[in-house]
């Protein structure tokens, strides 16, 4: 501004007294013309030159003006420039963001960082823009860029009430009613246990099930002749179902362990012993299949001594039941005990309020839609009653027995069908009833907002490790290149990722055909949670590796299809079915859909798939076999060929075959034969017994009298998959 006013001073000034020269000589040049001549016309002479203005005043003013303009137009950018040093920009930034994200942050490129980092203790060398930087380097920058930093923090959403809906508070004794006992039949596969149940209701269960394999729990209730009634869980006992069994013995007051008399206990039978221990409930001892000649219920007493299952013949407080489930032989001994222990056990429940239980089975009907089979613990259960069960809620359109048969009311200790569910819960999860459907999808929001949560914490703590290991692996490569100049650095990582190769379309088809993709249907949840647990075992990743893609409860529908066209996967299915157009869309694209109704089949498949994943194994299977009794050279043009005399000890030589040199028990050579000889003539096969040369089409190798020379043929088998699924 000071510069402003002192040009346009000096300016006024030039011109005020240019006006006042000017106007003297004027006045001058008429005194003269005055003297000289006499003028006609005083008054216009002193209109035309008036005196000057008071120049003075007029440039004060003009001055004082002008200062007035100036200092307004600078006092405004000033006063905004005072407002933007009070309220700096602010830039979030956190720990272990990188010099890319840091220029982003801030709205500046990765030089400005380099820059502002120039004169600190920083090696600008070792830093990449994908670098974490540290805490104290982040601030520097921040302070040079003349910025406000600000830490992020994770956002916390607003904390929300718990809506859950929980078990209600024990009865009043005195609300309490008996009711009949919830037996849990459990042991080793093919033990009987399906058909000890099918005596006890008279029916044909073992003959409807694959394989005579029960291979989801059934829930049955049995009217004794006596008129008491039991409610059974059939478990079945493959090893593929110790999940099921765990979940039948946890909502069962007895468990009935079958053992037969003629196998004794095995892998399923202490397993089962576990999971009652664990569930704290009692055993009744029921030793089957007493009528075979080699039945031996005393070996089977003894040996289950050795996992603290003590009977009452050897001083501890379970019952041995003998029984035959073929032949119905003692069966009603065995309900009678069971019956007594659970007097002893004064079994009660309350059947008002609320309803609570558990679900046993889950699948899904073509007509009727989710179904659950539901054992109920608590309350009555009646049509219309609003269930929640997991992340799932229900309706009761439609309860059935275990026929079939609608019913109107279940009551506790009563297996139940439900039908009504809006999508398929889990089995083994817990069954609450509520007062409205809003209620239900309260419960059913937050249980899927509480799982959305936990999943958010394991997502940040997987975060977190891997930014450390970024971390730790970028201090590892700082050290590495420590000492080194930016150029040579940048020399040194080109030569490392030469020395990566990139996969062609023919190799990179090969490494995909070690992968097999999957898609599991069942007939139950049950049923595919048992076929997921084998699959986690796979442990034959190094070989061909497993991918699940898809799983689900239902029948293989379209979407399975192209599901498995888009990933080259296989579907499995099991007790479920595939119409004929998916079948033929299936046939179409190319896609395998493999169906079984028995487990282990169905295991066998997967390990043969697996198998045929697997590169081909190339076995050496032996021709003939030679001694090398001299050595000897011929001469071909001007070069000197080494030829081994040879003696045919087994089999014949093949010219045609391979061919390999042994030496003191060592290979030295393998490839093939470029001339075989008997005497002067050249022939194709030597049988044992007779001499010939032969010569190799490698010319370094030198022959040895007594070395052996074999003839083979390469043939190519199935390699086998080394997963056991350990059944």
């Amino acid at each position: 501004m000071n510069q402003k006013l002192l040009k346009l001073e000096n300016l006024l000034r030039f011109h005020t007294i240019y006006r006042q020269l000017h106007s003297l000589c004027q006045r001058g040049a008429l005194r003269q013309w005055k003297h000289g001549f006499s003028s006609p016309y005083p008054v216009w002479t002193a209109q035309l030159y008036p005196w000057p203005w008071p120049i003075d005043v007029l440039v004060g003013a003009a001055l004082s003006q002008h200062r007035l303009l100036v200092t307004k137009k600078e006092e405004r950018p000033r006063k905004s420039q005072l407002s933007s040093t009070k309220s700096k920009k602010e830039v979030e930034v956190w720990l272990g963001m990188t010099v890319e994200d840091l220029g982003r942050a801030m709205g500046k490129n990765t030089d400005f960082v380099y820059e502002a980092l120039l004169n600190s203790a920083v090696d600008i060398d070792s830093l990449e823009a994908d670098s974490p930087l540290d805490e104290v380097w982040i601030k520097e920058v921040i302070k040079k860029a003349g910025l406000k930093l600000k830490w992020s923090k994770l956002k916390q959403n607003k904390v929300r009430k718990n809506k859950d809906a929980v078990r209600r508070p024990q009865a009043d004794p005195a609300l309490l009613t008996p009711r009949y006992p919830v037996v849990t039949i459990m042991g080793h596969v093919d033990h009987g246990k399906t058909t000890l149940l099918d005596k006890l209701r008279k029916t044909q269960v073992a003959a409807m099930e694959a394989g005579g394999i029960t291979q989801h729990i059934g829930a049955f209730l049995v009217s004794l002749p006596s008129g008491e009634k039991i409610t059974f869980l059939d478990t079945p006992g493959h090893a593929a179902f110790s999940a099921m069994r765990a979940r039948g013995a946890q909502v069962t007051d007895i468990v009935i362990l079958v053992v037969a008399a003629d196998d004794g206990v095995m892998k399923q039978t202490v397993e089962s012993i576990q999971h009652a221990k664990d569930a704290q409930v009692p055993i009744v001892l029921a030793i089957n299949k007493c009528d075979k000649a080699e039945a031996d219920p005393e070996k089977v007493k003894k040996e289950l001594l050795a996992y603290d299952v003590v009977c009452e013949d050897y001083g501890g407080d379970i019952q041995a039941v003998p029984v035959s489930a073929l032949t119905g032989d003692n069966l009603m001994a065995l309900a009678e005990a069971t019956i007594a222990l659970a007097e002893m056990l004064e079994l009660k429940a309350d059947p008002t309020g609320p309803v609570e239980g558990t679900v046993i089975e889950s699948f899904t009907d073509k007509g009727r839609g989710p179904v659950t089979t539901a054992i109920i613990q608590r309350g009555t259960l009646r049509k219309g009653s609003v269930l929640v069960a997991g992340k799932s809620w229900a309706k009761v359109r439609l309860m059935f027995d275990e026929n079939g048969k609608t019913i109107d009311e279940a009551y506790p200790s009563m297996p139940v069908g439900i039908i009504g569910w809006r999508n398929l819960p889990s089995a083994g999860e817990e069954i609450l009833e509520v007062e409205s459907e809003q209620r239900a999808r309260e419960v059913v929001d937050w249980r899927k907002y509480e799982q959305q949560q936990e999943k958010s914490q394991e997502d940040m703590k997987i975060i977190e490790e891997k930014r450390k290991e970024h971390q730790e692996a970028h201090w590892k490569a700082r050290e590495k290149y420590g000492n080194v100049q930016w150029k040579e650095r940048s020399y040194l990582k080109y030569l490392e990722g030469k020395g990566q190769t990139f996969l062609r379309p023919k190799e990179k088809m090969e490494r995909d055909s070690n992968v097999l993709p999957v898609i599991i249907k069942g007939d139950v949840d049950g049923s595919v949670e048992a076929i997921l647990n084998i699959i986690d075992t796979y442990d034959a990743s190094h070989e061909c590796e497993l991918e699940l893609i898809h799983f689900g409860v239902g029948d293989i529908t379209a979407n399975d299809v192209n599901l498995a066209e888009t990933f080259c996967g296989v579907i499995y299915g099991f007790n479920v079915n595939a119409g004929n157009v998916i079948q033929q869309s299936a046939a179409k694209k190319g896609v395998k859909i493999k169906l079984h109704k028995i487990i282990y089949h169905l295991v066998e498949d997967l390990q043969e798939e697996l198998s045929n994943r697997l590169p081909r194994a190339v076995e050496e299977h032996p021709v003939g076999e030679a001694s090398i009794l001299a050595i000897f050279s011929v001469t071909e043009g001007k070069k000197k060929v080494p030829v081994a005399g040879c003696r045919v000890q087994k089999g014949q030589l093949e010219k045609q075959k391979n061919f390999k040199l042994i030496r003191n028990g060592h290979v030295i050579w393998k490839g093939l034969l470029t001339s075989l000889k008997h005497h002067k003539d050249d022939i194709s096969i030597v049988k044992t017994g007779m001499d010939c040369g032969l010569s190799l089409d490698e010319e370094n190798i030198e022959f040895k009298v007594g070395d052996i020379i074999v003839c083979y043929e390469e043939k190519y088998r199935q390699a086998k998959t080394s997963w056991d699924p350990g059944f």
